[in-house]
């Protein structure tokens, strides 16, 4: 556990700060279609739903990302 959040609190590179943007982007939008005011159509759903999975998985996975030269 602990080793997980020293690879969180770790520095990311610039390539995977991109990618945790674009996966933060992502999830939102997926939020967003989940989230809607109003009834949409299944398959506009079923977007959503994936765009938020997608979304936060690539978030997860860039943010755990460090460099290690000690290797």
């Amino acid at each position: 556990m602990k080793k997980i959040l020293n690879r969180a609190s770790a520095p990311t590179p610039k390539f995977f700060k991109v990618l945790r943007n674009v996966g933060l982007a992502l999830a939102a939008v997926g939020g967003t279609i989940l989230a809607a005011p109003i009834a949409l159509p299944v398959l506009v759903t079923t977007i959503g739903g994936y765009l938020a999975l997608a979304g936060g998985v690539l978030t997860a996975t860039s943010q755990l990302t460090t460099t290690d030269d000690s290797e």
